[in-house]
């Protein structure tokens, strides 16, 4: 087992009380500017904004290598993932004229269209299996798009929600919060980059030069929560290569600087714009606060960007346990802060 992990007892998920929810297949309801009035209004948009700033306050000040718990369900997610990426080595890619998004993808994203809810089922306890036909569609928006053959933020946005769906049935519990992003998160980025770098795949919605990065979001405000009061490293430290190369494994945000500077060529200023300024930034603190703010006002508010959101009933559920008390953006707070004394955006262990 790798450092910094601790094995947990076998959870005793059929102690969970059989949700009563109904299950249906979801359908995209985010389509136009308008439809994002009722997105933003919505309770799964607070739920959703709600988890991701839960994880990013449980990871702050926490290196990869922290010991955490891993819980049954993390093992079989990571197995998951571990599935798809065995997948891309049996799907080479093939001989074609273009440079980009190599046609081997769609024949990858075929198998996983056709095994999703197998997939998933392994994750899911027995007692929820009519969650796994609604869970799955959620999984199969994360690994982007197979007719244009591109992946981004959009999908990176749909892994999340894939993650807080299954906080919302029980499967993952609050003491998994660490284990979601160092374990489960880090393991499916490893598996995206494995993707696009195999089939060349395209940026989906890229700004360009004038962007973040091309691919990911959420791995920049987790990893820089993991930063924040860290006694050596400032924000001025993540564009000196050296300190990239020496810190890259233990922290999120350099892991993802050091992805750009192999995929990229030529001075990290030009091509990375955006990232360089916010080098600038006096403090972790103000960077992680900004970057939230940044994800809030740029990327969910762009249809492109949440349509693998279906707008259906599982992410208007709450969560279980009582565990969400009122709407999470006012628990939460519009600046990237905790949830407040007592409070978590996920279901407490049994």
């Amino acid at each position: 087992m790798a450092e910094g992990q601790q094995r947990s007892q076998p959870d005793s998920s059929e102690d969970i009380p059989p949700a009563t929810q109904n299950f249906i297949i979801p359908k995209k309801e985010i389509h136009t500017v308008p439809d994002m009035g009722k997105w933003k209004r919505s309770q799964a948009y607070a739920d959703y904004i709600g988890f991701i700033l839960t994880l990013n306050e449980g990871v702050k000040g926490k290196k990869l290598s922290f010991e955490y718990r891993v819980s049954e369900a993390i093992e079989k997610l990571v197995a998951l993932l571990n599935t798809l990426d065995r997948w891309i080595d049996e799907t080479p890619p093939v001989d074609q004229p273009s440079r980009f998004g190599n046609k081997a993808y769609r024949t990858w994203y075929a198998k996983l269209d056709e095994e999703a809810e197998n997939l998933v089922a392994t994750v899911v306890p027995t007692h929820l299996a009519a969650a796994v036909p609604e869970v799955a569609v959620y999984l199969k928006e994360s690994v982007g798009n197979s007719t244009r053959i591109d992946y981004g933020t959009g999908h990176e946005a749909a892994f999340a929600a894939f993650l807080c769906c299954l906080c919302k049935i029980g499967v993952l519990r609050v003491d998994d919060q660490i284990a979601i992003v160092f374990k489960v998160f880090n393991r499916y980025l490893e598996v995206m980059r494995k993707l696009q770098k195999t089939y060349r795949m395209e940026p989906a919605g890229s700004q360009g030069v004038w962007g973040l990065d091309d691919f990911q979001f959420l791995p920049f405000i987790w990893g820089s929560s993991q930063l924040i009061d860290h006694p050596c490293l400032e924000p001025r430290h993540f564009v000196d290569e050296k300190a990239v190369n020496e810190c890259h494994k233990d922290y999120m945000f350099l892991e993802c600087v050091l992805f750009i500077t192999e995929m990229k060529t030529g001075p990290f200023a030009e091509h990375s714009n955006q990232l360089w300024n916010i080098s600038a930034v006096p403090s972790w603190s103000k960077v992680n606060q900004g970057l939230i703010r940044m994800y809030k006002a740029e990327h969910l508010p762009d249809p492109e960007e949440v349509g693998p959101f279906s707008q259906q009933k599982f992410m208007e559920w709450g969560f279980p346990d009582g565990a969400v008390v009122g709407n999470l953006l006012a628990n939460a707070g519009n600046t990237g802060s905790s949830p407040g004394p007592g409070r978590s955006h996920m279901p407490q262990s049994n």
